[in-house]
């Protein structure tokens, strides 16, 4: 154990998350989610029973998210639902990262197969134990640092 680190991060979720670069990411998802064959060849780590609100406010304990994107969040849509809907556990979780993002930055809504994709490009998988169907979202990690000198 470490002193000021959320205890659901272990040592090889924090080892992860500290070796990712400025603007890789890291898929969370729910129990559901087709790790088997969108995260082959990639690390996919495992949280089972942690529901997925709990498991992002650990990652976000740690990781700054990319602030030279407009997106620095992306989740799935419903399937079936109208673009830019949220579930109520999208909501919740959403509520998690809001807080984090610049004036201009948004979550974006990505239809399930273009998700799907999209975390083709991600470094890590993090399987949560959430039974919440479409409970899936990939984060871009930003830069901790001074700003620019001129």
């Amino acid at each position: 154990m470490l002193k000021g680190i959320d205890p659901l991060l272990s040592p090889d979720l924090l080892h992860q998350l500290a070796s990712m670069g400025h603007d890789e990411s890291i898929v969370l998802v729910d129990a559901n989610f087709t790790t088997q064959s969108l995260g082959q060849g990639k690390t996919v780590l495992r949280l089972p029973g942690i529901s997925m609100q709990r498991a992002m406010q650990a990652v976000l304990s740690v990781l700054p998210l990319v602030a030279d994107e407009l997106h620095p969040v992306a989740y799935m849509q419903v399937t079936g639902s109208l673009d830019n809907s949220r579930s109520a556990l999208q909501r919740e979780v959403l509520a998690l990262v809001e807080p984090l993002l610049l004036a201009d930055q948004s979550p974006e809504c990505l239809e399930r197969y273009a998700f799907y994709e999209r975390t083709r490009k991600a470094t890590a998988f993090l399987v949560t134990g959430e039974l919440q169907p479409f409970a899936n979202f990939i984060v871009r990690k930003g830069v901790i640092g001074e700003m620019l000198r001129k």
